[in-house]
């Protein structure tokens, strides 16, 4: 049987005196673990010699040899004054030496009893304490200590156990935003939803304030989206869905402090809203998922980036930047998301379907030549583009309506005139990401004017300034440029509710920019999922998308609408800009300019505000889910946005969500002044 010798608290000349600085009350703990058999004493001595500290941790192997661990590592002398070796006694009675050289235990063959146990501690140990009076009722046993039976001492112990530790912050993610809550409530925070929310069952046709039901549905499918690749049965009238469940196997492996945004459960909240609304599977039809070949990503991408994204199925967890996760089944998701743009543009441009909408991740329009970013590893409209182009197409135009610019698409595309990059997204100068995108960045050797960055100047962009910019830059270059082929990449997260694009796009007005895009290029139109996290926003959006492809009329009511006045702002920097590549911009800028001070006028007048002073509102999609506090005055109204700086109401120009203690008013309009 294994023991050690016991750990000893001693006074501070307990070492120089060899022991005889008489010490006293001393209290000698024994414990045990029938795992190793380890034995662990500990020694006290009164505090009035200035008591000194030291742990040895000895954790034995079962073959007799100790590994030893200091707590403090500064003192390497706790056996200095024992010549070496130091005599112990064990737990069945048998005297150990430990040799400090060959670090394991000797065990002599002399027995002792119970009591010797403390006559030769007080001998041999510290020959000058006064040992306490021995209470045990009876010898100790291994069986004993292991069922905690023996009562190890009866003195009052409180002073010895570990204080109990805090209770721990119980909190859940709410798995429509991602935002954390504290436990006690039931329902999220910043987006409102229920805690069991049913949002991956039936979409954003689960009710968010209960854990079970539905909001209003005409009919619901039984079955779901994952289990609907059959064979292709595509026809030229028809509108094609990609989709393979191989995809949503790219997910971050490692555990932080808060879900990832780009989640496998994009795509499941998609499907189901598409299921229980019966578009697909019922109205739509799929395409059977290929892996893209490496011969078509040298089209696009760098070899050094294809072999990097390949590596990366040989490694558990990767990062190709902070944010920017992979997994061994990333690279194969990325081939598959890659291989159904390809196949799905080849059999729009061909005549097979009608149309057709890519329901794929990992995104890609961050993606560049040779560089994995923004939650993007292959660029899957690039792909796209330069597929339609192999089946035929001459000209493509590519809008990218995504929050974030497409700085990867930009990068592949900006010296081709074959290609038409368009992308609305927020700016801010530089300081939003990724911080590419300004108005000047049109192109380059020879190919300028084949880029056409509309960069908003804040956040909460709405559908009136989409719709504007669509209007007055993006459909005249549009028309004049005459594509065989379009592409949308459509990133979501510029919709109301996003938690990164703090942008106000409803699923009305994606369908009406979708319905304005389908006239161009005989209406041979593919979509393809990029951005978007708040999964009620993106399955909604994308849902009102689809309908646009089957046929369905979005409502005029958008039309009419003015901008704010930031917007009409960036449209007019624009035009100033691309006029020089598209001469019949110059009459839509001089025409603006002649009634800048009618829309002015006009846009106050249809500024409606409601309440009082001192209203709380939860903007939609603020990002941090912070509220802000509205101060009415009679000549101005400032707001704090969710990074803290003031603004005017007039920079804003949004409908809000306000609430004043549990009382919510829908459609609080704050345009501009």
């Amino acid at each position: 049987m294994l023991s050690k010798e016991p750990k000893l608290k001693h006074c501070v000349s307990h070492r120089a005196t060899g022991g005889s600085c008489g010490c006293s009350d001393v209290i000698l703990r024994l414990r045990t673990s029938l795992s190793g058999m380890i034995l662990d004493e500990t020694c006290y001595v009164n505090s009035e010699h200035n008591m000194v500290t030291e742990t040895l941790q000895n954790t034995w192997l079962m073959d007799g040899k100790a590994e030893n661990s200091f707590h403090d590592q500064n003192d390497q002398t706790l056996h200095e004054g024992y010549n070496g070796q130091h005599e112990s006694v064990g737990l069945d009675g048998t005297n150990a030496t430990l040799c400090r050289d060959e670090n394991y235990w000797e065990q002599n063959t002399s027995k002792t009893s119970g009591r010797d146990l403390v006559d030769n501690l007080n001998r041999s140990v510290l020959p000058d304490i006064i040992s306490k009076k021995v209470r045990q009722k009876k010898e100790i046993t291994l069986e004993d200590m292991y069922n905690d039976q023996y009562d190890y001492d009866d003195d009052d112990d409180s002073d010895w156990e570990p204080l109990p530790e805090p209770a721990a912050v119980r909190r859940w993610f709410c798995v429509n935003c991602t935002m954390a809550n504290q436990d006690d409530v039931v329902h999220c925070d910043i987006c409102g939803e229920h805690k069991e929310s049913g949002i991956l069952r039936h979409g954003f046709f689960a009710s968010t304030f209960s854990q079970a039901g539905l909001i209003h549905t005409d009919s619901i499918v039984a079955e779901r989206c994952i289990d609907a690749c059959s064979p292709n049965l595509i026809s030229n009238n028809s509108t094609a869905v990609g989709f393979d469940d191989r995809m949503l196997l790219h997910s971050e492996v490692e555990i932080k402090s808060h879900p990832h945004p780009e989640r496998p459960d994009r795509l499941r909240a998609i499907a189901a809203s598409l299921a229980t609304a019966g578009i697909f599977p019922g109205k739509c039809y799929p395409i059977m998922a290929r892996e893209i070949t490496r011969e078509e990503l040298l089209m696009v991408h760098s070899l050094e980036h294809v072999e990097t994204v390949e590596l990366t199925s040989r490694i558990l967890s990767s990062y190709f930047t902070p944010d920017t996760y992979a997994n061994e089944h990333s690279a194969h998701a990325a081939r598959l998301a890659a291989g159904l743009c390809a196949d799905l543009a080849s059999a729009i441009f061909s005549g097979r379907a009608k149309n057709g909408f890519a329901l794929v991740r990992p995104p890609g329009h961050h993606a560049g030549v040779s560089q994995a970013m923004g939650f993007c590893l292959h660029n899957n409209a690039a792909v796209a583009a330069l597929a339609a182009q192999v089946s035929g197409a001459k000209r493509v135009l590519i809008v990218d309506w995504d929050v974030h610019h497409g700085n990867g698409t930009q990068e592949i595309f900006e010296q081709n005139k074959s290609v038409l990059y368009i992308s609305l997204h927020r700016h801010e100068g530089g300081n939003f990401y990724p911080g590419t995108g300004a108005s000047h960045e049109v192109g380059s050797l020879g190919a300028e004017g084949y880029c056409v960055n509309i960069p908003w100047s804040r956040g909460g962009v709405g559908d009136s300034d989409y719709i504007f910019a669509f209007q007055h830059v993006l459909l005249p270059i549009a028309s004049e440029f005459a594509p065989d082929f379009t592409i949308i990449s459509a990133g979501f997260d510029a919709a109301r509710g996003d938690p990164l694009g703090c942008c106000d796009v409803t699923p009305s007005g994606f369908a009406k920019m979708t319905h304005m895009l389908n006239v161009l290029s005989g209406g041979k139109l593919l979509v393809i999922l990029e951005g978007g996290y708040n999964l009620r926003s993106i399955s909604s959006s994308a849902t009102a998308v689809i309908k646009v492809l089957l046929g369905e009329t979005p409502g005029c009511e958008l039309i009419n609408q003015l901008p704010s006045k930031a917007g009409l702002r960036t449209v007019l920097e624009v035009l100033k800009i691309q006029m020089n590549f598209w001469p019949t911009l110059a009459s839509t800028l001089k025409k603006l300019e002649s009634e800048w001070g009618s829309y002015l006028v006009a846009n106050h007048s249809k500024s409606i505000l409601k309440g009082g002073s001192g209203l709380w509102h939860q903007y939609h999609g603020n990002g941090g889910g912070k509220l802000c506090y509205i101060v009415f005055c009679p000549v101005i109204f400032v707001v704090t946005d969710q990074c803290g700086f003031r603004k005017n109401l007039d920079e804003l120009g949004k409908t809000l969500t306000v609430t004043k203690g549990k009382k919510v008013f829908e459609g609080l309009r704050l345009g501009s002044i």
